[in-house]
């Protein structure tokens, strides 16, 4: 699929996802999702399972069955468990083909005070995406198809001021290409507070198609009583998908919230569910 393939397909999934999660949307039917769509049937089911990795009537049974609470349920992970067997830091690392180096506390006391970052977009598999790289790697991911670019690109340049930001969309290519192409390697620049490097860390020892939980994470990391602290290190989180802050939910099975918009959160967990092999009755 090509980039203008991808810029007019993806609006109608973000759509197509939005309503079949409303009340009534899980009852809908695929001829009658597709009108709304003004896709043909199917079109439209041939577009959104590409996009999606599910069939509508998949999705709408991962919704309708508590897809976040089956997922706990079933491919829930113990931080302490998966560090035991490898899954965490460089032994996790490698089913993302990821490298990453964290800036230091001095150097994140400055606010990026003598770093250049460099910005682009480019349209992915979960739509827009906005990326920011400095000499050591990919420092920010967004998404923009619920915040817009201009609001997304405000929101990552706030997080360290004290940069120069330009805009070379050139430059990013290729990192945004690794960052969305399986097997391809993604080097990381996490810049953030000592606290919330720890609970990014945390975030990619979950293993892709699974889940865990904000309080899981603060068992991980040593603060077991910082449950709302880890949430809100979870939600500042700069780079979407590769740091997958998208695999954390509550306890009680809700998704919770996702800084880019739930849309792509379900999206993205639906498709990893498909991709490694979940499956749900009937």
């Amino acid at each position: 699929m090509d980039q203008s393939e991808q810029s007019y397909y993806w609006p109608l999934m973000r759509r197509a996802i939005a309503r079949i999660d409303t009340e009534d949307g899980r009852d809908l039917t695929l001829a009658e999702i597709a009108e709304e769509m003004n896709l043909a049937p199917e079109h439209f089911q041939r577009v959104f399972s590409r996009w999606v990795g599910v069939s509508p009537k998949r999705f709408q049974q991962f919704l309708t069955l508590g897809h976040a609470k089956r997922l706990l349920d079933a491919r829930f992970t113990t931080l302490a468990t998966a560090d035991g067997v490898g899954l965490s830091g460089a032994g996790r690392l490698h089913d993302l083909f990821v490298r990453w180096e964290a800036m230091s506390p001095g150097e994140y006391a400055r606010k990026g005070a003598g770093l250049t970052i460099l910005h682009g977009y480019a349209t992915g598999p979960f739509g827009r995406m906005l990326g920011m790289v400095t000499d050591r790697g990919l420092c920010g991911l967004a998404f923009c198809e619920e915040t817009g670019d201009a609001a997304a690109l405000a929101d990552l340049s706030a997080r360290w001021p004290g940069a120069t930001h330009r805009r070379d969309d050139d430059a990013l290519a290729p990192h945004l290409d690794a960052a969305m192409t399986a097997g391809s390697r993604s080097k990381l620049h996490l810049i953030g507070a000592p606290f919330q490097i720890k609970v990014w860390e945390a975030l990619m020892a979950i293993p892709t198609g699974h889940v865990t939980t904000y309080g899981e994470i603060a068992q991980a990391i040593g603060s077991p009583r910082a449950v709302r602290a880890v949430g809100t290190a979870v939600g500042r989180n700069p780079i979407s998908w590769l740091v997958p802050c998208h695999r954390a939910v509550r306890a009680t099975g809700a998704l919770g919230g996702y800084h880019w918009g739930l849309p792509v959160k379900r999206a993205m967990l639906a498709h990893e569910a498909a991709e490694t092999g979940f499956d749900l009755p009937g």
